[in-house]
């Protein structure tokens, strides 16, 4: 289902659930019941968040998993952008760029007050924009790959250190992606 699809099915439930209890609201949601256009609805917003909460569950299933300069997998350790790029093949199939600031580039921005679990979140940690990047979980906290000698943990947005290194927040599109991977076959080929 394209993404307008599922944006105007959103547009009506809303007005359907918002509106004051009146015929014309009533037979709008009637029509869209007998199109079976709320249960497609429905599913859409079930396999969003079960996708959400693979991506999460995949990244918090690799705490512990030491810190490795260019490391991009659990047998030998993960630099940031690797873990990223990882966790985002396993749970989505989807291909990131290698590096953080290419997937910054890559990637929607969003605003900070907007993040949901699964956005990224990036930091100026080596006195550049976008040098490091984790995966934002909810309530303030976000996973990553942190520095040499560390282990990839959660840790929360609020402390001094990441407040003042805070770079920006992005969302990763799955169909622009998705087009991206196709575009880069189509090219090698």
């Amino acid at each position: 289902m394209s993404r307008w699809l599922c944006l105007l099915l959103l547009a009506f439930a809303n007005v359907s659930i918002a509106a004051p209890t009146n015929s014309t609201a009533d037979d709008m949601e009637r029509l869209l019941a007998d199109r079976g256009l709320i249960a497609q609805l429905q599913d859409v917003r079930h396999g969003m968040a079960d996708r959400t909460s693979e991506l999460v569950s995949t990244a918090m299933g690799f705490i512990g998993v030491p810190y490795r300069r260019g490391g991009s997998n659990a047998e030998n350790g993960f630099d940031c952008s690797g873990f990223v790029r990882t966790i985002y093949e396993q749970a989505k199939g989807l291909a990131l760029p290698r590096v953080a600031k290419e997937q910054a580039a890559a990637t929607e921005v969003i605003d900070k007050k907007d993040l949901r679990p699964g956005d990224l979140v990036f930091f100026n940690t080596m006195r550049r924009a976008f040098s490091h990047v984790g995966i934002y979980l909810g309530d303030g906290k976000f996973i990553h790959a942190p520095r040499t000698g560390a282990s990839v943990r959660v840790e929360d947005m609020s402390i001094s250190y990441w407040q003042s290194r805070f770079n920006g927040a992005r969302r990763v599109n799955a169909e622009d992606q998705n087009a991206d991977d196709i575009t880069k076959l189509i090219q090698q080929k």
